[in-house]
């Protein structure tokens, strides 16, 4: 029986899970993400029960995902202590010896949701995750899209809302969308979790504001069939319908696109795309 190994790698934890090629999980667990020494031997540590074909990774980021690079496999810059410049690919290739495919969490997400989830079918789809972060990962064409590196739409440059005066708050670009419209964002800028906050709290209205920007700006560029949105800042269920409003505000009937309640949608798969799609992947690498 084909084994399918799963890891999506997340600033905060990492799930892990063992299915067969039908897909259906035979066991899952969740690792705290401290440092690698103590997370990845817990991974090893699972996955040693079951002699698994291949892997699926979808890692929090930066990423090499070049191949022809020096630092394929390796978790980069990010500001995570311990985890900045670390060989995942080599660390678990060391350990089981088998194929890996290798992206980012919200490239696996998308996968996930275009093979089936929201997005099921369309060869064209961006997810987007609005949580402690915002990370972005395309589908064209039925594959996940990569170039030199894989892409970063939550570092993009939006418009200041003309009545927010808030500091943006990431630490390498300020104003980005990431430094004005992630979870963590709001919470520095507004004293409370979102989930805290009022359906008329004037946050989300900033918020939506900056979020149709970027999907704006996606949808001009890469020209998608349909816009994911997941994360914990979009369990707001009233933050959908205000992005799409605001959305179609913004494009002024410039560019054709499919009724906004069917090209802005969340996660047809929940919790669960990551995962989902780090299976598909490692299923993938085996065909």
């Amino acid at each position: 029986m084909t084994l399918l190994g799963a890891i999506e790698a997340g600033g905060t934890k990492f799930v892990c899970a063992v299915s067969d090629n039908a897909l259906n999980i035979i066991e899952r667990v969740s690792v705290p993400t401290t440092f690698p020494e103590e997370t990845m031997e817990a991974v090893v540590d699972f996955f040693e029960k079951y002699d698994v074909d291949s892997f699926g990774i979808g890692s929090f980021g930066p990423i090499d995902v070049n191949p022809a690079s020096e630092t394929y496999g390796y978790i980069t810059s990010t500001p995570k202590p311990g985890w900045n410049q670390f060989d995942f690919v080599g660390y678990l290739k060391k350990a089981f010896g088998k194929p890996i495919y290798w992206t980012t969490d919200v490239n696996a997400a998308a996968y996930g949701e275009y093979k089936l989830g929201a997005a099921r079918d369309i060869p064209n789809s961006l997810y987007l995750t609005i949580g402690t972060g915002v990370g972005g990962g395309a589908v064209i064409n039925g594959d996940i899209f990569n170039g030199y590196t894989h892409p970063e739409m939550g570092h993009i440059k939006v418009q200041r809302h003309p009545e927010d005066t808030g500091e943006g708050t990431c630490p390498y670009h300020g104003d980005c969308l990431e430094g004005l419209a992630s979870g963590s964002a709001i919470e520095k800028r507004f004293g409370k979790k979102g989930i805290d906050l009022t359906k008329d709290h004037e946050a989300w209205d900033f918020t939506a504001y900056y979020l149709a920007q970027a999907l704006m700006n996606y949808s001009l560029v890469l020209s998608p069939e349909r816009i994911i949105l997941g994360g914990g800042v979009m369990k707001q269920a009233h933050l959908l319908t205000m992005i799409q409003a605001k959305l179609e505000e913004l494009m002024a009937g410039y560019l054709a696109l499919p009724p906004m309640t069917e090209y802005v949608q969340t996660p047809g798969l929940g919790d669960n795309a990551g995962i989902t799609g780090c299976l598909l992947l490692a299923q993938k690498i085996l065909n």
